[in-house]
């Protein structure tokens, strides 16, 4: 799970995310309004955990951009303000949930569980592509037509996962590298081309129509053979 942390106080930002690293999640980390924006609207994570004192932009305006934009990622708001009116302007811009500073760590945990298992009770399971289809809670590709299924692997199903969610858009190598391997990582896009052809054979495999297809100069789409 891919979080994004949005805070100027990077001392706090980098012990949330040697936390949430023990955790077993993957953290990116922007330390102004502007640059957080940026980040969050690529839509490759699963939730953002945004202060609301932010140099540039501060966190109501940034939630509100994200919002308009139609990214539905859970936010849990981070604040020193502990007023009752912030509390309320923070849900009201779409704000998953709110914490104040100082906190615990078991709380905050609990709390970024909670937004995300809530995003997962309201969106289907299943994501499908003509006669393919995912299961998001088994990490699982089956083939409607064929009855046949194969279990992915871990950056296979975060490909699938992304790319089924884009389904009618082209996804480009940027993108695939920033939501596999972070917005800091040194990863090539030789290295999403590999796990593009990795996920083509095993939905070839199970008999689906369904194909990843490069465009070229752009990135990838989903295609349905007649």
């Amino acid at each position: 799970m891919r979080v994004l942390i949005i805070e100027d106080e990077y001392s706090l930002a980098d012990v949330l995310r040697a936390i949430l690293k023990k955790e077993n999640y993957t953290v990116d980390i922007s330390t102004d309004g502007q640059d957080g924006l940026y980040q969050a609207l690529t839509g490759i994570y699963d939730a953002i955990i945004l202060d609301v004192m932010l140099p540039e932009m501060n966190g109501f305006e940034v939630l509100e951009a994200i919002r308009k934009e139609g990214i539905k990622t859970p936010v849990l708001m981070l604040t020193a303000k502990s007023e009752l009116d912030d509390k309320v302007k923070g849900l009201d811009y779409g704000a998953d949930d709110y914490m104040t500073k100082p906190f615990q760590t078991k709380e905050l945990l609990a709390r970024l569980r909670a937004v995300t298992r809530r995003k997962g009770e309201i969106e289907n399971n299943i994501l499908d592509f003509g006669d393919l289809q995912l299961n998001t809670n088994l990490g699982e590709i089956s083939c409607t037509a064929t009855g046949k299924s194969m279990k992915l692997g871990a950056k296979e199903f975060q490909l699938l996962e992304f790319m089924l969610k884009h389904k009618n858009q082209i996804v480009t190598k940027e993108q695939i590298v920033e939501k596999l391997w972070g917005l800091e990582s040194d990863s090539e896009y030789n290295n999403a081309e590999v796990y593009v052809s990795f996920t083509r054979k095993k939905i070839k495999f199970i008999g689906s129509k369904v194909t990843i297809k490069a465009v070229r100069g752009l990135g990838y789409t989903l295609e349905e053979n007649k």
